[in-house]
């Protein structure tokens, strides 16, 4: 038995007319007639009265017909999941963000997605980038956006636009104030790091700023996670990151003079990846070329 007897079936009890029908599903009369009874004869009972004025069902095909159309609906549904899937709309898209050093733009680029694909399961996970790109390589995460330096061979990436330095401090520290900070000023200053073994993207990056704009500082390693702030604000020292989207209460960011940026990448594993993945890449790439400013209105990655 196949779908299409089903259809067969049920344009004829709709019509009560096998000719009618026919012409419903442009298909011949007699190739019609002959597919209902090999239907009937596979399922060894009669599903239509038939005489002069047409058909009629019997008591079994009644029966059959409330089944046949559960199961057409059943076979449209799947089949509209499945075109759904193909296209991005539905599937579960998992993306590691880097804590150490944050990406430009990674809310507005969830947000964006979660506007365009409501129906995808988007799981953001922010923590160190070295813990992310193990998940990434594992398959515990789908994407991992973090500093382009992190990209390595069986990893694809797609480049999301760069963020500018910043120094953070505790607002009792001699750093702290408003306005940008000349980086002389961060010479002998005591630079805190993420641990290397939990991100090691946040060591490699400081000691080249630090390089490049010429300046001797004493580098130690922080306290993990959030409780880095906790030393901020004891003044123990400064963090050197991008620019955070949102700040803890009693410290400032203070941009870097001269401006220097760090260039960010969507990560994802060498493969081809599903279509909800791929939509989000997409959607990322879009916002990431937006100029500053720019209103959050979906139309703009459309």
């Amino acid at each position: 038995m196949e779908l299409r007897h089903l259809r067969y079936f049920v344009a004829i009890a709709e019509e009560r007319n096998f000719t009618r029908a026919a012409e419903r599903l442009w298909v011949t009369q007699p190739g019609l007639s002959s597919q209902i009874r090999r239907l009937e004869a596979e399922l060894g009972v009669r599903l239509f009265e038939r005489h002069t004025r047409g058909v009629e069902l019997t008591e079994a095909g009644t029966l059959f017909l409330e089944r046949a159309r559960a199961t057409l609906a059943a076979a449209e549904l799947a089949s509209a999941v499945g075109h759904d899937l193909g296209e991005g709309l539905l599937g579960a898209v998992r993306v590691g963000v880097s804590a150490g050093l944050p990406p430009p733009r990674a809310s507005a680029i969830a947000y964006r997605f979660f506007q365009s694909r409501p129906r995808v399961e988007l799981t953001v996970i922010e923590g160190p980038t070295g813990a992310l790109l193990r998940a990434l390589e594992d398959g515990r995460l789908d994407l991992v956006m973090a500093p382009s330096m992190c990209a390595s061979p069986g990893i694809s990436h797609a480049p999301m636009g760069s963020a500018p330095w910043v120094v953070l401090a505790g607002a009792a520290h001699p750093l702290a104030g408003s306005g940008p900070l000349p980086a002389a000023a961060l010479a002998g200053s005591t630079i805190l790091i993420r641990a290397r073994r939990d991100d090691p993207a946040h060591e490699w990056a400081v000691h080249e700023l630090l390089s490049d704009i010429d300046v001797a500082a004493s580098c130690e390693c922080s306290a993990p996670g959030p409780a880095v702030y906790d030393q901020l604000r004891s003044c123990e020292g400064v963090v050197l990151t991008t620019t955070p989207e949102s700040l803890p209460p009693e410290l400032c960011a203070r941009a870097l003079e001269p401006r220097r940026t760090l260039p960010f990448s969507l990560l994802w594993r060498d493969e081809t990846p599903p279509p909800a993945v791929s939509e989000f890449v997409r959607v990322a790439q879009a916002t990431a070329a937006l100029p500053a400013g720019h209103p959050r209105r979906l139309s703009a990655v459309a």
